[in-house]
């Protein structure tokens, strides 16, 4: 059995502090995209819910540079100035007001994103430029990926061209008040740039100093080795999707086991902007139910022990959501229980 089968599937002290970017901290962190785009609450919620978190023991807080709502289309459909940054201001000032040791906390953020809004018809309130596979193009100006949700308005565009990735990372410590990133991601890969140069703008911001560690999202393992190619160590960590309804096809999580590479695990509980398979999560809310206990927190326990350097962020959209989470790395799964989570 190699390193990588026998850290997988073995992670049974999920409640221990483990090395990453710098930090030590818990597997279980906190995503902040529910704070910050649609649906997100208001403000004061929003900061009283990272400090429950934080105050729960949440030692990883992740945002994006893209992690805002436009108000408006702007020039190329992706909003206004007065929205930029929202999301990772949120952290900075979270941070600020909080009075437990900011040391001690890992923030991540992303960059090669942007998020769109649409024009609404005045004739029948409703865009006519959504796709039925939920992609669209944007229009005017350069064409560019944009990814949308049938219904929303709302939506997201790649820009991971290398000057638009380091002048955001740049942006991205402004909004955060910091003078180096702890972690930065390459949000997605843009299919209008080759993937050697996303990374390689990853590398330069490593050799300037912009950053402290890179990582990489939304990525297949032929992707895994170009990004481990160009940057070497400075590549810790791999963010793709996991869950029981998103279960890693691909097997990145055990490709990163392979190479010793951290796997974070976003939507941990599904998602709530797109559908997905509710029955997948039925065994858990049998567990869930005997325990006494919430499902999500059967959910991400059982994340845990599927990789010894798996980390999962919940997103919260209120104190009570992400102290239930923060919960997960005291619930020990029994044998009996495992097999039927499979």
């Amino acid at each position: 059995m190699s390193n990588g089968d026998s850290a997988l599937r073995g992670a049974t002290d999920y409640a221990n502090d483990v090395d990453f970017a710098g930090h030590r901290i818990p597997r279980l962190g906190m995503g902040t995209m529910a704070l910050s785009i649609e649906g997100r609450p208001d403000r004061d919620t929003a900061i009283a819910t990272i400090h429950a978190g934080l105050d729960a023991g949440v030692r990883y807080l992740d945002t994006a540079w893209s992690y805002y709502l436009p108000s408006a289309p702007g020039a190329d459909g992706t909003g206004v100035a007065g929205d930029f940054g929202y999301g990772e201001m949120l952290v900075r000032d979270a941070l600020a007001s909080w009075d437990g040791p900011r040391d001690e906390v890992l923030v991540a953020t992303k960059t090669g994103y942007r998020r769109t809004i649409d024009v609404v018809a005045a004739s029948d309130g409703v865009s006519d430029d959504v796709s039925g596979d939920g992609a669209t193009r944007d229009e005017p100006g350069e064409s560019r990926q944009r990814l949308q949700a049938a219904g929303s308005r709302y939506g997201w565009m790649a820009d991971s061209r290398p000057e638009t990735m380091i002048r955001d990372a740049k942006e991205s410590a402004l909004h955060l008040g910091v003078d180096a990133l702890d972690l930065l991601y390459s949000h997605g890969p843009d299919p209008d740039v080759p993937y050697e140069d996303q990374i390689g703008a990853l590398k330069t911001l490593l050799d300037e100093g912009v950053i402290r560690y890179a990582g990489i999202s939304r990525v297949d393992n032929a992707q895994i080795d170009v990004a481990r190619a160009i940057l070497g160590a400075g590549l810790i960590a791999v963010q793709n999707q996991f869950s029981p309804s998103h279960p890693d096809p691909e097997s990145t999580m055990a490709h990163c086991a392979e190479l010793g590479l951290d796997f974070v695990c976003w939507s941990p509980l599904g998602g709530f902007l797109d559908p997905f398979d509710t029955h997948a999560y039925d065994p858990f809310h049998t567990v869930a139910a005997a325990r006494g206990v919430s499902y999500q927190r059967v959910v991400l326990a059982w994340e845990l022990t599927r990789y010894d350097r798996l980390f999962t962020i919940p997103s919260a959209r209120n104190p009570h959501e992400i102290r239930d989470s923060f919960a997960a790395v005291d619930l020990r799964l029994t044998d009996e229980e495992m097999a039927t989570l499979g």
